[in-house]
């Protein structure tokens, strides 16, 4: 089967390219013949809240990519879809997260679509946004209506479509593992490579920092008395894609600036298994979610999740079994994370992880992506 796959690829940086680069291979490992198609301009800078959109590694050499999409510009949208409806590969794959993308994917999957071969199939992240905007909707929708079916990597999401009408084909399966950031290594070694002390434990905060995602409800919960009194510490790794002010201003009002470690530029693919080798306990307080890829991060590294209960996060987290789910609460997490130290919880949810991690394949995603394009 020839396939392309649309969406951010080297040269972008970031969760979403890792993720589509990991699915190509996962695609040629079964035999497929694939290819990226990837943006010359994703956003437009006054769009973008991180300090550049992107990569500084290598670029891959196993994978082909093309850079050829301009968000912003017609011209490009027309140029890339009339090629692809006139190379006619048997399945396109888009990723969709945002409406902003809508136009620009809408188009192309309509033009590719006239050639009456191509299957037109969606990953989509979310349907309803995080942080919503006028003129949301009808950008999803545009997209939305020119796909032969779906994929969603959370129940949520799924029910969203449905709730939006849209009923073609669609199937819920869970994200991959996240496992091409490099092998586990031991939590000696890792907090050797991040220069921290043994003599302490580290609670990990992982990815870019956005209202959503509740860094404040965590900075809150970590000034308990409880866990002030515990040789624990909190690693923030991650760029603010807002303001960093607000947070300093809590941490200084919390008193827990000498019990955070601060890494708030961007986490670079080689050095991710350091921040999560290093860590006990892996932490998502956010408010709203639909799935995380950071999730799929620590199942890799085996570490044990505290997530709250919003949207698809708990879908892939056992309470109890590999970590807790709990209110996106401050004192619900500062809970959790007292029992987690006090009754010495890691080696239990960490057999926990190494069970349940079995199911999270990736060739799983290529099966179902081809299931609903039939």
């Amino acid at each position: 089967m020839r396939v392309v796959i649309i969406g951010p690829a080297y040269p972008l940086r970031g969760g979403l390219a890792t993720y589509n680069e990991r699915l190509a291979r996962a695609f040629h490992d079964v035999g497929d013949e694939v290819r990226l198609v990837t943006f010359s301009l994703q956003y437009p800078s006054f769009l973008f809240p991180g300090q550049t959109q992107f990569s500084t590694e290598k670029a891959p050499q196993d994978l082909q990519i093309e850079v050829s999409i301009n968000s912003v510009s017609l011209v490009s949208w027309w140029r890339v879809g009339n090629r692809l409806r006139r190379e006619k590969p048997d399945l396109v794959v888009f990723r969709f997260w945002l409406p902003f993308m809508g136009p620009s994917l809408g188009t192309i999957a309509r033009l590719i679509t006239r050639n009456r071969h191509t299957r037109v199939v969606a990953i989509t992240d979310n349907v309803i946004p995080h942080e919503r905007r006028p003129g949301d909707r009808p950008l999803t929708r545009y997209f939305l209506a020119a796909c032969h079916g779906f994929v969603t990597m959370s129940r949520s999401v799924l029910a969203d479509l449905r709730r939006l009408h849209f009923n073609q084909p669609a199937r819920y399966q869970p994200h991959p593992l996240y496992d091409n950031f490099g092998p586990l290594k031991s939590k000696s070694a890792a907090l050797q490579a991040l220069n921290l002390s043994p003599d302490f434990q580290y609670i990990l905060f992982f990815g870019f920092i956005r209202a959503y995602k509740g860094l404040d409800l965590l900075l809150e919960a970590f000034a308990d008395e409880r866990l002030s009194v515990l040789p624990v510490k909190l690693i923030i790794a991650g760029e603010f894609y807002e303001p960093a002010a607000p947070y300093d201003t809590l941490i200084q009002q919390y008193k827990v600036e000498e019990r955070l470690v601060r890494a708030t530029d961007f986490i670079p693919n080689e050095r991710v298994a350091d921040y999560f080798c290093a860590a006990d306990l892996v932490v998502q307080p956010y408010k709203n979610a639909t799935q995380s890829g950071v999730s799929q991060i620590a199942y890799h590294f085996e570490r044990p999740m505290l997530v709250t209960n919003v949207g698809g996060l708990s879908e892939l987290i056992p309470d109890g079994e590999v970590g807790y789910v709990t209110k996106a609460q401050p004192k619900a997490i500062a809970d959790a994370l007292v029992d987690f130290y006090q009754n010495q919880r890691e080696e239990q949810f960490t057999a926990g992880v190494r069970e349940y991690k079995k199911q999270f394949s990736w060739s799983e995603m290529v099966t179902a992506l081809k299931a609903v394009a039939s």
